[in-house]
């Protein structure tokens, strides 16, 4: 039993020696291997089979995107303000080698990098510039990180400040002077909503008087139209009065030359129809020629008449 339990045990052995240098790669990762302490390859996603006892995993590196968030870093401003600046570095590691070799500490190496790179950055900016330049800062320090990283396999993709953090009477007096500004647009915003009020009520006014004005030219009008419409209606009535009466007078003479009247009873019957056309109010009365000796006649019996009587 002794040499078959050996055997036994010398193939678990080998099998499980066998079993041990096959690795397979998961997506997304790189192995840096070592043989005997020397670099060897780099191994892709896949099955693999190493050397026992001569090669090993010297790093498994993760191709992936990462973030670095690092802690505020104290920078000073062109104008001698100190403030704290925390940044956000998303980088990727292109190069395994390069990242396994190059550099001891690479995340402490970008932090530094990312530090010193900043200092320089602000160092040139004032405080408002400072505050209100971040995008120019980021595109700034990411050319300069993706350059410096370069040599350790890293490519920098993009670099985010994340908090500015000015000094406490930096602050305040930030906050007064946005209450300040606050307060002065309030004014101005109340000042113009009066100002638009006034307008609108001078408009308001002005439109009112403008029809006021059309309402009594309109008013105007139509009295004068009435009063227009009722004279000439009365002179209407006049003149259809007068027709009627001088057609009264000319039925009259016509029945009387129909009855066979006179030429002196006709001429008396003119007369009379002069008088009603004068109605009392001429003081001239202009007769031809021929009827004046008639009216004289006329006169003369009306007076006997009157006398009989």
């Amino acid at each position: 039993m002794g040499p078959v339990v050996l055997l036994l045990v010398l193939v678990i052995l080998v099998l499980w020696i066998a079993a041990s240098c096959l690795k397979i790669v998961p997506q997304a990762q790189a192995y840096v291997i070592e043989r005997l302490g020397a670099y060897q390859g780099t191994w892709s996603v896949g099955f693999h089979f190493k050397m026992p006892f001569f090669d090993k995993i010297a790093r498994k590196v993760n191709l992936k995107e990462q973030v670095a968030d690092f802690p505020p870093q104290p920078v000073i401003t062109k104008d001698n303000v100190t403030m704290r600046i925390d940044t956000v570095v998303f980088y990727q590691i292109t190069d395994p080698k390069l990242f396994t070799y190059g550099v001891e500490n690479p995340m402490m190496a970008i932090e530094n990098l990312t530090a010193t790179t900043l200092r320089n950055i602000i160092g040139d900016l004032e405080l408002d510039q400072t505050l209100t330049s971040r995008e120019t800062i980021n595109t700034k320090m990411r050319a300069n990180l993706d350059i410096a990283t370069d040599p350790w396999g890293i490519k920098v993709n993009r670099v985010e400040l994340k908090n500015i953090i000015p000094p406490a009477e930096i602050q305040n007096a930030m906050e007064k002077q946005m209450k300040a500004e606050r307060e002065r647009r309030e004014a101005v915003t109340r000042a113009e909503g009066e100002k638009k009020a006034k307008i609108l009520e001078a408009e308001g006014a002005k439109e009112s008087a403008i029809l006021r004005a059309e309402a009594d030219k309109e008013s105007a009008i139509l009295r004068a139209d009435a009063e227009r419409e009722k004279r000439i209606r009365e002179a209407d009535g006049e003149a259809q009065a007068i027709l009627k009466v001088q057609q009264a007078n000319a039925d009259g003479i016509r029945m009387l030359k129909e009855a066979g009247a006179d030429e002196s009873v006709l001429k008396i019957k003119s007369l009379e129809a002069f008088e009603k056309v004068a109605d009392g109010q001429a003081t001239t009365i202009l007769l031809p020629a021929e009827l004046q000796g008639i009216a004289s006649l006329a006169a003369t019996w009306k007076e006997s008449g009157k006398a009989s009587k």
